[in-house]
């Protein structure tokens, strides 16, 4: 019998940590075909989740993968992460955390798990112009641009 790996469990304890700390979750995870994410939000392969309960809906650790639902730019996404991706759970306002070393092509995603049909490939489709510069992404960039101010949205008149 093959030995369970901890891994997951130290997942769910950093993330318990986190919210009874008043702390923010976030994910760092390695991008491959086995992740379903929003590919426009992966930047050097990789991709950082906000995995708080109040940046996702139904949040479901399990032992071999996290799937949540999360809203990037104003749309609802289905998340998908193998736990073997996963490279880090750290919280966001004091970097406290684990690391992990991904271990790729070890996990199936959903769809290959379901069916032994190949699994559909998902490219990005780039934003309108107008559209990609009036919306923040939800995920840290490793740009050099300032981090834009938050707040709440305002509604401006125009005549």
């Amino acid at each position: 019998m093959s030995e369970i790996s901890t891994k997951p469990y130290m997942l769910r304890a950093i993330y318990e940590w986190c919210t009874d700390s008043g702390y923010t979750p976030y994910l760092a995870v390695k991008v491959d075909a086995s992740t379903t994410v929003p590919m426009e939000y992966v930047k050097k392969g990789e991709i950082v989740l906000n995995i708080s309960f109040g940046a996702t809906s139904g949040l479901k650790m399990d032992n071999d993968s996290i799937r949540f639902h999360a809203r990037f730019g104003g749309v609802s996404r289905e998340i998908y992460v193998p736990v073997n991706n996963v490279m880090a759970i750290y919280a966001n306002e004091n970097g406290q955390g684990m690391a992990f070393e991904p271990q790729l092509g070890f996990a199936e995603s959903p769809a290959e798990q379901e069916t032994s049909a190949p699994a559909p490939v998902l490219a990005a489709v780039p934003a309108p112009a107008a559209e990609a510069k009036s919306e923040a992404p939800s995920a840290p960039d490793d740009d050099n641009e300032p981090p834009k101010k938050g707040g709440r949205p305002t509604l401006t008149r125009i005549k």
